[in-house]
């Protein structure tokens, strides 16, 4: 810039200006010089970039620049840096995402996109995610995506593409392809940290809508956090002041949280060293503020995954005093943290006797000074509810709501109604304190309140005489309009429940309601006239005052009031009383699902670009993932409530059946729109990779060898199995000549839940050549099962290498040979009996150059775990088998008979078991196998 000086001295001149009018005469010559400049044409580079400057500053001072784009598109695709630059500048400033120029430059920065310079490239990202536009993601995600996971790309250029990529996923969610997700993933083990922060913030919005999709960045989470928080894997230019890169320690802490506890032994070792280390690194007194804010920040999000995780007992009793200091501490930041993580803990605890014995503390927390500690504690106070304490929380709300925020009084009112009819275990309390509440409120009372009160009164007898009495004193002196609605329709329904008490006669209801009619608005009104018809039906002998009523609104402006009073006119004065009796029959019960309190207390969190994983509210808010995912997003739940769940009228057992659960509360909600496809499992058995079935089928009977191999990697298999359990070793070696990096491997058990998978180790996630890493896996069979598991192996070498490989896991790795006489095996062969205990094959082998003979059906029924037992069946030919299959719970006994005939090359099987769905899997499998047949040269090597 010092080598414009015109640039200098115009900047200078506006400086020096005295007046507006003098600047503004000042920048009106200026632009008018600029715009004769380019209308002239024949400028160069440098005066281009000269003027598109001044320009620039004319725009940042507040005035509007109408001129010049097309020159600042042009600077794009120029060849000097400092011209791009400005190019690019000015295009990021004077153009919007619906801009008619940005098409123009589409082209100019794919091209640098494509550069070899990174300059060049960080450029092109940054215009991209600044001005860039369904249109433009669309045209060139592909290209940014290349540079994000090219080995030659610079890791600052590699962190600005995941940003760019993160900021067009938040506008156009469609921009990220699936097929990204794995090489995505595998960006978490980048040895640069800033690399693993750009990429963790974009897979943590990523995870949040395709979970599944994601699924191994769960691992790669733990494995990371473990090498960061307790192996001190930290280049120094990430310590800050001796907390290692603690922004990458929360997000990866959070990243946790999106997931159900892993249930690989392996995986929660690692997180629970993290965490422990973590907890014990926050005893440490910090020596300064921003020591103590980065060490704060990771230990409150520490909190919150061990919440979330809820196995760690120890960590938990240890946290939980910690909170309690946390939520007296003069500090504001932390008092707030504390709060949120103990309205998270009171979400998930089993129970709440912890935070309990702070709640003086928590009730004092209402009248902090500050009004977000005021929330937090509401939201506390919310959570922390049952039936010990609901009296007790209830009343200090409620007395706490006259000097309340206006910004509070909404949001405490529904949560004061939700808790009132959730812990009732008194009719009348609920009823004066849902009256209290409605009075004292005002204004601040939402149309879901009052009718939810309605459709309780009338769901239950017990409550009705009640309500209608205390209502009653309450309309003969001032009250807010919400009380009146429900005065109104309570007495309309249920006043001659108390007509023959003294002051509760029909007159005297009808003159408490009577004087409303001129203070109340229209909706109040309408209200009351539909009770007056209800009192002509149960009281004619007020009859005479009520139609005079009815007169007077029928000529009333609102046509609403001026049709219901004509309407209600006529009914009441036709010459029989059989169609009034008809239309004020007595309503009956509320659907439960007309319930919508916690639909309006769950929009505050709804819509959020960081979804949370649990919602303000008691255990039994945040039980199944399923419905805080329902509550999130359209803040629909099911309310359970003593009240409701009391006995209702006609004996009915209420309106809130319990088989109905969380699904009767769907009213409303858009049901029409069709969910997304599921993501395909690359790691599932329906992506096996090629050449796959060689090691599989060499391997099936085996308990070591080579499962897998090619030119870079050879995969091997060691086993052994005891009874139920089964110990596999898989050995991965590197042949290439270079080192392989981020190895990931990812199980699929389509066997669960009948064949348990516990991993007791990670492989490396480098392999340097010629060297070669190990993972050991424990299967544990709990029955029958047919599938057997995969594994997805994917590392860098250069690109993305990536194989899907099925394990020989069977159900004949847990069969142990059993040896019976030829009376016991009758006899038992008769005690089993036919189906469904029995499973019968008949097969022949058509395979080309195969054939079946006497030493191969031997070895293979020897393979799945039979002993021959000799002498049992007349003809020779026939083998007959006795195994047990070992599970968890116990032994199930097998018995085959096999019918070979070698003429005809075709067998017949006859397998029992005492166990259903045994013998039809063992059939089967003993089907492909011996249907598979050898030939004459594998039988004479």
């Amino acid at each position: 810039m010092s080598s414009m000086r015109g640039l200098v001295q115009f900047i200078a001149d506006l400086r020096n200006a005295r007046a507006r009018e003098l600047e503004e005469k000042r920048i009106n010559k200026e632009l008018a010089n600029i715009r004769q400049k380019f209308r002239d044409g024949g400028l160069n580079g440098y005066q281009r970039k000269k003027y598109v400057c001044k320009l620039l500053y004319v725009y940042i001072q507040g005035y509007d620049v109408d001129f010049g784009h097309l020159e600042a598109v042009n600077l794009v695709s120029a060849k000097n840096y400092s011209e791009k630059q400005i190019g690019y500048l000015a295009v990021t400033l004077f153009l919007h995402e619906q801009h008619e120029l940005l098409h123009l430059v589409v082209n100019s920065i794919r091209k640098d996109l494509l550069d070899m310079n990174e300059l060049n490239n960080c450029l092109a990202l940054h215009a991209i995610a600044t001005v860039g536009g369904r249109e433009m993601g669309e045209a060139l995600s592909a290209d940014v995506h290349r540079l994000l996971i090219s080995p030659t790309s610079k890791s600052f250029v590699k962190k600005k593409a995941a940003l760019t990529l993160l900021r067009l996923y938040r506008k156009y969610p469609s921009i990220v392809q699936q097929e990204w997700a794995e090489r995505i993933i595998s960006l978490m083990d980048d040895p640069d940290m800033g690399v693993t922060l750009s990429v963790t913030s974009l897979v943590m919005a990523l995870v949040q809508e395709n979970p599944e999709q994601y699924k191994g960045s769960y691992v790669k989470a733990a494995q990371r956090l473990k090498k960061i928080a307790v192996d001190g894997d930290v280049s120094a230019d990430y310590l800050y002041y001796r907390v290692p890169n603690p922004w990458l320690q929360v997000k990866l802490l959070r990243l946790l949280q999106y997931y159900p506890p892993s249930d690989d032994t392996h995986v929660r070792d690692l997180i629970r060293q993290a965490l422990e280390q973590i907890m014990h690194t926050s005893f440490e007194t910090p020596k300064n503020v921003q020591q103590n804010n980065a060490q704060n920040a990771v230990l409150f999000e520490a909190i919150n995954l061990l919440i979330h995780l809820d196995t760690e007992h120890a960590l938990m009793m240890q946290m939980s005093s910690r909170l309690g200091k946390f939520i007296q501490s003069r500090e504001t930041n932390v008092r707030y943290l504390g709060l949120e993580a103990m309205t998270h803990f009171a979400a998930r605890a089993e129970t709440l006797d912890p935070i309990k014995s702070h709640q003086p503390f928590i009730l004092g927390s209402l009248r902090d000074r500050d009004i977000s500690i005021r929330r937090k504690g509401l939201d506390l106070l919310y959570s922390m509810c049952d039936v010990t304490n609901a009296r007790a929380i209830v009343a200090e709300l409620l007395s706490y709501l006259q000097s309340a925020d206006y910004s509070l009084r909404e949001e405490m009112v529904l949560k004061v109604a939700i808790l009132a009819e959730k812990y009732a275990t008194d009719a009348q309390w609920y009823i004066d304190t849902s009256v209290k509440l409605l009075a004292m409120a005002g204004d601040h009372v939402s149309d879901e309140v009052w009718q939810r009160v309605i459709q309780i009164v009338t769901n239950n007898e017990e409550l009705q005489a009640y309500a209608a009495d205390h209502l009653l004193k309450y309309l003969k002196g001032d009250c807010h309009d919400s009380l009146i609605k429900i005065g109104s329709y309570v007495l309309g329904e249920f006043g001659h429940l108390i007509a023959d008490k003294e002051g509760c006669s029909p007159i005297e209801q009808f003159l408490a309601l009577q004087p409303k009619m001129f203070t109340c608005s229209d909706n109040t009104r309408a209200m009351i006239l539909s009770s007056f018809i209800k009192f002509v039906n149960l009281f004619p002998e007020i009859k005479p005052q009520l139609l005079q009523m009815f007169r007077l609104y029928s000529h009333s402006p609102d046509p609403e009031l001026q049709q219901r009073a004509f309407e209600y006119l006529k009914l009441a004065t036709m010459p029989t009383d059989d169609l009034l009796r008809t239309v004020c029959d007595e309503m009956p019960p509320f659907s439960e699902r007309a319930s919508v309190l916690l639909s309006r207390l769950h929009q505050s969190t709804a819509g959020t670009s960081d979804k949370r994983t649990w919602v303000v509210g008691g255990k039994d808010a945040n039980t199944d993932k399923q419905e805080v995912l329902m509550a999130q997003t359209t803040g629909l739940k099911r309310s359970f409530t003593t009240i409701v769940n009391g006995s209702g009228r006609n004996g009915t057992n209420g309106t809130a059946s319990k088989s109905g659960g969380a699904s009767r509360d769907l009213e409303g909600l858009d049901l029409t729109a069709r969910p997304s496809a599921a993501p395909p499992n690359l790691a599932s058995a329906a992506h096996l990779s090629p050449d796959w079935e060689y090691g599989f089928n060499r391997l099936y009977f085996a308990d070591e060898g080579v499962l897998f191999e090619d030119a870079q990697i050879q995969v091997g298999l060691r086993s052994e199995y005891r009874a139920h359990l089964g110990v596999v070793k898989i050995y991965f070696m590197n042949k290439a000549s270079f080192q392989i990096g981020s190895f990931t491997t990812t199980l699929d058990n389509p066997a669960a839940p009948n064949l348990k998978i516990d991993t007791k180790n990670l492989p490396e996630s480098s392999i340097q050549p010629a060297a070669q890493t190990q993972q050991t896996l424990f299967f544990e069979a709990h029955g029958p099962f047919s599938d057997a598991p995969t594994i997805r192996i994917s590392y860098l070498a250069g690109a993305l290498q990536a194989y899907t490989l099925q394990l020989p896991i069977l159900m004949h790795r847990y069969m142990d040979p059993s040896d019976l006489s030829a009376e016991d095996f009758f006899k038992r062969w008769r005690q089993i009996g036919g189906h469904p205990l029995e499973a019968q094959k008949t097969f022949s082998v058509t395979s080309k150059g195969r054939i079946i003979h006497e030493k191969f059906t031997h070895n293979t029924v020897r393979g799945f775990g039979w002993k021959i037992l000799s002498g049992v069946d007349p003809n020779p030919s026939n083998i007959v088998g006795c195994a047990v299959y070992q599970v968890e719970k116990g032994k199930t006994g097998c018995l085959l008979r096999l019918e070979p005939n070698y003429e005809k090359n075709m067998y017949r099987i006859t397998v029992r078991a005492t166990q259903e769905n045994v013998p039809q899997i063992l059939a089967r499998q003993m089907e492909q196998r011996l249907g598979m047949g050898s030939t004459v040269d594998a039988d004479l090597v």
